[in-house]
């Protein structure tokens, strides 16, 4: 499964209606650290794929949303279940950190 790319228009219906969880990574192109996480991001789409939904929503274009979750540094990955941030990953951390919260929610 290829990661989804999340904006402001489709994050009501993506995220927040979602009947699985939602993996969001806030980013931007000009975060270096947020390109040192974008392969992990990629490794959990294809390993969750059906239990969850991984994708990145850039700050740039779609800034009502980082807004609305506070989002003040990139990178921020949000995991959101049944419509609710369930957990805050802030900075860029190793694969084995994502896995394990991810799975702790599933």
């Amino acid at each position: 499964m290829k990661q989804i790319e999340f904006t402001d228009g489709n994050f009501e219906e993506v995220v927040l209606k979602s009947d699985i969880p939602v993996i969001i990574d806030f980013w931007a192109a000009w975060c270096a650290p947020c390109r040192m996480i974008a392969p992990i991001i990629e490794d959990l789409a294809n390993e969750f794929e059906g239990k969850a939904k991984v994708g990145k929503l850039d700050v740039d274009s779609n800034q009502d949303t980082a807004i609305k979750y506070g989002v003040r540094s990139i990178p921020t990955v949000l995991i959101i279940k049944n419509g609710e941030v369930v957990d805050t990953i802030i900075g860029a951390l190793p694969k084995a950190s994502f896995v394990q919260k991810l799975t702790a929610i599933l």
